[in-house]
């Protein structure tokens, strides 16, 4: 059976307690700018047109998101697989999602707001890292904020180093394209490529 309104999800699970409702705000305080500085890994969600849904995954050292006010941000855009999905998402649909995190930390940072992709060089020259500033940014207007609770990073042990995993315990990259899309390349050859690819084009 499909749960497909509010009060019969709420006879379900209940409802929210005030403090988790009060907790959010409008505006980037203290908390969350220190928590953003600490950062180096995001999750961008956005949707195209159609209303097809997306998830990227941003990382670079701790602190590159830049909070150019308590209600701006500043996501740096570096080289990737030129999809350019999430910059084409925002262009057609500016209604972003993000959520922060922090190696040690459980508990993570939720950032929603309306974004727009510029190329400003002035603003992006501060974020440069080994002398190459990203060519585009993505600027977003902060409308809400909270702190999620650790409930989802303990009960997935995420920053636990005994529930890591080895890297042999799954295929490499290029054994993934190959067996997905490219099998008339060897997979020793797709991970050449990947291997390099990261080399030079992570700036």
């Amino acid at each position: 059976m499909n749960i497909a309104t509010e009060a019969a999800l709420r006879t379900v699970i209940g409802d929210a307690h005030p403090i988790t409702v009060d907790k959010e705000m409008d505006h980037l305080d203290q908390h969350a700018r220190h928590f953003i500085a600490l950062s180096p890994f995001l999750c961008l969600g956005t949707t195209n047109g159609q209303g097809l849904a997306d998830v990227s995954p941003r990382g670079d050292p701790p602190g590159f998101v830049t909070v150019l006010d308590d209600h701006t941000l500043l996501l740096p855009e570096r080289p990737g697989n030129r999809r350019a999905d999430s910059m084409l998402n925002v262009m057609a649909n500016p209604i972003v999602g993000l959520i922060f995190f922090v190696p040690g930390i459980e508990e993570t940072l939720r950032v929603s707001g309306r974004a727009t992709v510029i190329d400003d060089a002035a603003l992006l020259a501060d974020m440069a890292v080994n002398g190459k500033p990203p060519k585009l940014g993505v600027r977003i207007n902060v409308e809400r904020v909270f702190f999620h609770c650790a409930k989802a990073l303990k009960r997935s042990r995420l920053w636990d180093h005994d529930a890591r995993v080895t890297r042999d315990s799954f295929p490499t990259p290029g054994q993934v394209i190959r067996d997905q899309r490219r099998p008339d390349l060897s997979a020793e050859e797709l991970d050449a490529l990947v291997i390099e690819d990261q080399k030079t084009n992570l700036y």
